[in-house]
Order: C-alpha cells, then sequence, then structure tokens
C-alpha cells in the first residue's frame, strides 16, 4: 500500500519555524504500520514543533507510551482492530490522553467504534498532512483549557500532570491505578464511596462482581498516605464503603 492511499499527495506543509507553534515540545506518539506514512506524519509535526515517537504495532505502540508517556496519540486502524485496541486499552486504564485516530475513508461503523470506545477525533484517509497536525494541537489546546493541573484537597496535594503526591508535604510515591483511586477519593472528600461505585467509576465494571480488588487497593493507598498504620485519611464505614477525611483523623 502506498502513502498516497493515506495522505493527499501534494499537499504536505513546507519546511517551516519549528518554534511557530506554542507546543511546548509537546510529544506526540504515532502508531501506524506503514513505514512511509509514519515518516511523513513524523516530518510534518516536526515541523510544527513537536517532539515524535512511533511505534509500529498495537503491543510496541502501548509499551512506548507507558515507558516514555504522550501528550497526544495518532493511531492507525493498522490490520483489523489493531488501532482500536490501543484506544480500548488506554480508556480501560481511566487514561485521558487525547487520540486522534486515523481510519477508512468510507466506514462509518469504524468511526463510530472509535468514538465510542474513547478517541477524541477521527481523521479519514486520504488526508492533508497540515489538517492532522491542526486537529493534534486543538485536542491538545482543548485537553489544557479542561484539564486540572493541581487538586488539593486538605493535607493531600495532588500534580495531575506530573503524577506526583505529596501528604503532608511528604512526597507519596503511587502506581497508576492507586493515583487514579485516590484522585476519586480527592474529587469526592467526606463522601461516603460503595465498593460498587468504586469499581463502577475506577474500575469501570460495567456490573457489580464479587472481588477484594478495592480493599486491596485502598489498603495499599492508605499505607502510603499514612505510613503509621493509623488509617487517618482514608477510613471505612462499616457495611457502607469507605470516606477520604482530607485533614486527617485525629
Amino acid at each position: 500500500m502506498s502513502v498516497s492511499d493515506y495522505v493527499e499527495v501534494g499537499n504536505a506543509a513546507p519546511q517551516r519555524n519549528a518554534l511557530r507553534t506554542a507546543t511546548d515540545r509537546s510529544v506526540v506518539l504515532i502508531i501506524v504500520d506503514d513505514e512511509s506514512l509514519a515518516k511523513d506524519m513524523r516530518a510534518e509535526l516536526e515541523a510544527s514543533g513537536f517532539e515524535v515517537h512511533v511505534a509500529r504495532s498495537r503491543a510496541e505502540g502501548l509499551q512506548a507510551y507507558r515507558s516514555e508517556g504522550a501528550s497526544a496519540i495518532i493511531v492507525d486502524r493498522m490490520d483489523g482492530k489493531e488501532g482500536l485496541g490501543v484506544v480500548e486499552a488506554l480508556r480501560a486504564s481511566s487514561d485521558t490522553t487525547p487520540v486522534l485516530a486515523v481510519g477508512a475513508p468510507s466506514s462509518v461503523d469504524e468511526r463510530i467504534a472509535y468514538i465510542r470506545s474513547g478517541a477524541d477525533d477521527y481523521l479519514t484517509r486520504p488526508f492533508d498532512l497540515r489538517e492532522m497536525t491542526a486537529r493534534v494541537e486543538a485536542l491538545l489546546r482543548r485537553c489544557r483549557e479542561d484539564r486540572q493541573t493541581m487538586l488539593e484537597v486538605g493535607a493531600i496535594e495532588m500534580d495531575l500532570v506530573r503524577r506526583e503526591v505529596r501528604c503532608g508535604g511528604r512526597r507519596v510515591e503511587l502506581l497508576p491505578r492507586e493515583f487514579t483511586l485516590l484522585e476519586y477519593f480527592a474529587r469526592n472528600p467526606r463522601q461516603v464511596l460503595s465498593r460498587r461505585k468504586l469499581l463502577e467509576d475506577v474500575w469501570r465494571y460495567k456490573s457489580y462482581v464479587r472481588t477484594n480488588v478495592v480493599d486491596v487497593q485502598v489498603g495499599n493507598v492508605r499505607r502510603k498516605l499514612d505510613p503509621t498504620g493509623e488509617r487517618r485519611y482514608i477510613v471505612s464505614v462499616r457495611g457502607a464503603g469507605f470516606r477520604l477525611e482530607p485533614e486527617g483523623l485525629n
């Protein structure tokens, strides 16, 4: 398959000053199995000031994202549902990184599947490379406008961009799921949250199942917030669930 099947030939933007676009060296991860397409996409994005990483498969792309991160992701449909699998995996882990999907020109069902799975935008082939870059820029602007970068409640401070946590001024190291769980508690301070509610909103379970995953993860976060073992910040409410006490119980 030639690059003309993906890109409107002759419409690539000329080289320009990389400082023209205020991207703050945002990182874009491209997940596409076509080498020629990836090369052209990379050149266009780098010309607009982005740092670009390229992966050739779903597994490689997810590994690259987990190890290096990205400000935005562009994913091609690749072979069958490879591209869709990337979006589903990200959203299943409550990751909200903006995703631009690139897909077939006439498949409405595919476009709907990507959007329902959590893709933020969908670009049909063939496409103009300049439009691709403009859409990425728009997604990042929207993300920056919408995203609250700091979440502070009582003694707990969360940097939602750097994924850093402090409790009473002390640095707290959390795993990704633990961070998401604490963020949910911090957005609902002093509210009793049932295990069912946590499974639905944090783990995205569509129906209630018997599992101890909530108790295990809550226990992990408790210990990290308060190594003394006093459980001052996340307390149990007998028969109901858990509650965050932002200032900590004395």
